[in-house]
């Protein structure tokens, strides 16, 4: 049985200082170290603001490579303080092309690999799709010191294929660094309806395959009204749950906070062998979950 390995999400706030948001990331991964945190998740695009509020070719330049500037710095502490991280960068990757991508540093500061943000929302206040082009590197897991690991960012947890195919490739644990929010004229009346559905969709991911997720986003309020930018408020409440789909542990929705959590994999092996959800699949059936629609053409 694969050992017992502990992960550590940090939920924070950002600005639009650079510097300050990996300062204070870079000390906050040492916090999360000195509670036990073997793999560190750090939120969506934590360099900066989320920036997708508007649509704005000057903010191309905010992009980087991957690796590049900013894993180098966090390879520096990932080494120090032996950990693993998963760190989320806007990725330039050629001129005019452009990814939201999550890098993966090992324990001795080695950069491991990179996931790209398969699935890339339009949204009022999440323009996206003027930022970033889908991924194309597929849904993949990464072998650290402590753990194999999947990835899936943001828009990718509302996709039940993505986290099983995650999943199926052997993650011990799937994390799923976010940036998600209240427009502020939704929230008094649909606000607890979309948390509620966002946290029950990747327990869900759990449940369904037997697997521990961890999620975490960040926190505090984005915006300029005085500007006609409306903002957004971030709702934080990051979390993980176990392969049986139970929160061990949850953030608030409005400070910064650290998780740490222990993980087992024997919960793994235990919850399949119980639910055996692999077993049953019906793969000879499931052909038509690669159209696009099965109605009308």
């Amino acid at each position: 049985m694969a050992d017992k390995f502990t992960v550590g999400l940090v939920q924070m706030r950002c600005t639009s200082d650079k510097e300050e948001n990996l300062t204070r990331a870079a000390e906050k991964i040492g916090e999360a170290a000195a509670r036990g945190a073997q793999i560190i998740c750090l939120h969506e695009l934590f360099a900066g603001e989320y920036f997708c509020r508007s649509e704005d070719a000057e903010l191309f330049g905010l992009a980087e490579a991957v690796p590049g500037p900013t894993t180098e710095r966090l390879a520096a502490v990932a080494k120090e303080k032996k950990v693993a991280l998963v760190v989320s960068v806007f990725e330039r990757r050629a001129a005019g092309v452009y990814h939201n991508t999550c890098a993966i540093l090992d324990a001795d500061g080695a950069y491991v690999g990179k996931y790209r943000k398969m699935h890339i929302p339009d949204d009022p206040l999440y323009y996206e799709k003027f930022y970033f082009t889908p991924g194309d590197l597929g849904f993949l897991n990464f072998d650290t010191k402590y753990a194999r690991i999947g990835v899936q960012i943001c828009w990718d947890q509302w996709y039940p294929e993505g986290s099983r195919i995650t999943a199926m490739r052997g993650a011990q644990v799937i994390f799923y660094p976010t940036s998600i929010g209240w427009h502020p004229h939704e929230k008094a009346e649909f606000g607890a309806a979309q948390l509620d559905a966002w946290r029950t969709i990747q327990r869900a991911h759990a449940v369904a395959n037997g697997i521990y997720v961890a999620v975490v986003n960040r926190v505090g309020f984005e915006g300029k009204p005085e500007k006609g930018d409306a903002g957004l408020e971030f709702w934080g409440n990051s979390f993980v749950a176990d392969p049986f789909g139970v929160v061990v542990a949850e953030a608030s929705r409005e400070k910064e906070e650290i998780l740490v959590v222990e993980c087992d994999p024997g919960k793994s092996e235990e919850t399949r062998r119980n639910w055996p959800f692999f077993r049953d699949r019906r793969v000879d059936a499931f052909g038509g979950i690669l159209e696009r629609w099965l109605g009308e053409k």
